[in-house]
């Protein structure tokens, strides 16, 4: 019993140990826990992106404003009362579909008098034809006076003239008759109508109906300064021409396809200094429509191992541009930068940055000279998600990126 007693104290006094050491162990950690977490939060919390190097493109770009290639403005050639739009509006419409039709009985029955006109007069010139070859043969053998023969040829000419003028007269009421048609004279974007059903339209009235647009090819105008178009036309004037461009549209998207320069204006505007010219860019479903924004741009050249950073990064304070450098001991380093060329959300530096620097990305407003911080990556998110070329730009920035 004694020595069964005694293995029993035995096990419980280990138990007890194997507590005890637990015990110290977890308390031991708890405080380095606690040390560490002590040590964090008292320093600021920033988000930083490592400088990168890469070659990049250099963009020329101009504001532009888009145009229909050919733009008919639909008048109404006669004057009568509207009685039809036979388009819907905005939509695509061919080359001889009828847009408008103007009240034609007006037209025709000036048509069917004209008509009346003109058989009237080709038979008074039938019996003046008739009187002057009765009196001809008479004349030769002297039995009517030389009076005679010449007022029978003179009533067949005004006769002939006549005739000619009312055959004038009902081609001139057949074509007002036609115009009370109004067809489209180009494929393309028919416009809102700027007159409606019961409207009096004509000349010196309504006399703008609608516009169409043919918009594929849409058509970009750019004013370009005078010394900017001669560095961009250079020796070779053509070869300008063949310049591949691109459209950024107002949203922001690249437009698909590229373009190029077509025309140049015939000369300089004497109050801006600009020459206007004007790009193409094919439009397939005819997006782009005419009087929108956009910006033009063609690549001028590549940068070589420039250096960038996101363009949050970059501060302006009185017309200087300063990033804030997280050094190795974690310490901010303000700085005066010389940015250059925007590259998407990115900003060439020519001067201020090198190779590895580590800049505040987020939390510059917390930083001070010499402050010490608490560097986190920093992680380009939208909407807390993430897209590839988020994931991308994430895996450039990261801390540890060289």
């Amino acid at each position: 019993m004694t020595g069964k007693a005694s293995k029993v104290t035995f096990l419980h006094a280990a138990v007890l140990v194997s507590i005890a050491a637990t015990s110290l162990l977890f308390f031991v950690m708890a405080g380095c826990g606690k040390g560490d977490a002590e040590k964090n939060p008292s320093l600021p919390i920033v988000r930083v992106a490592q400088v990168i190097r890469q070659n990049v493109p250099v963009y020329t770009e101009w504001i532009g404003t888009t145009d229909g290639k050919v733009n008919a403005t639909i008048r109404a050639q006669v004057q009568g009362y509207l009685i039809k739009q036979l388009y819907r509006e905005g939509d695509f419409v061919k080359k001889g579909q009828i847009l408008f039709e103007i009240d034609p009985r007006t037209f025709q029955a000036a048509l069917d008098q004209a008509k009346g006109q003109l058989e009237e007069q080709k038979a008074r010139w039938v019996t003046a034809k008739a009187n002057l070859a009765r009196i001809e043969p008479l004349a030769k053998q002297n039995a009517v006076s030389k009076k005679d023969l010449d007022d029978a040829m003179g009533a067949e000419k005004e006769a002939r003239a006549a005739v000619i003028s009312a055959e004038a007269a009902v081609e001139k009421t057949k074509l007002d008759l036609g115009f009370t048609k109004i067809y489209s004279p180009i494929d393309g974007i028919a416009g809102i109508a700027k007159a409606q059903i019961g409207n009096l339209v004509g000349p010196g009235l309504i006399e703008e109906l609608t516009t169409v647009s043919t918009v594929d090819p849409i058509k970009v105008y750019v004013p370009v300064g005078e010394q900017e178009y001669l560095k961009l036309v250079g020796k070779d004037g053509p070869s300008f021409k063949h310049i591949p461009l691109e459209l950024i549209l107002s949203s922001g998207q690249v437009h698909p396809f590229k373009g190029y320069f077509a025309l140049v204006d015939r000369q300089v505007d004497i109050k801006t200094g600009t020459i206007k010219l004007a790009a193409f860019f094919s439009n397939p479903g005819n997006i782009i429509r005419p009087g929108q924004f956009a910006k033009v741009r063609a690549e001028s050249k590549i940068k070589g191992n420039a250096l960038l950073i996101p363009q949050r990064a970059v501060t302006e304070l009185q017309g200087g541009y300063r990033v804030a450098v997280v050094d190795p001991g974690d310490k901010i380093d303000i700085r005066l930068v010389k940015p250059a060329e925007r590259i998407g959300s990115l900003w060439v530096i020519d001067e201020g940055l090198k190779q590895g620097d580590k800049v505040v990305v987020e939390g510059y407003e917390k930083v001070k000279q010499d402050m010490i911080v608490n560097p986190q990556p920093y992680v380009v998110s939208t909407n807390g998600t993430t897209s590839s070329t988020e994931q991308q730009k994430s895996a450039q920035f990261g801390p540890g990126q060289q």
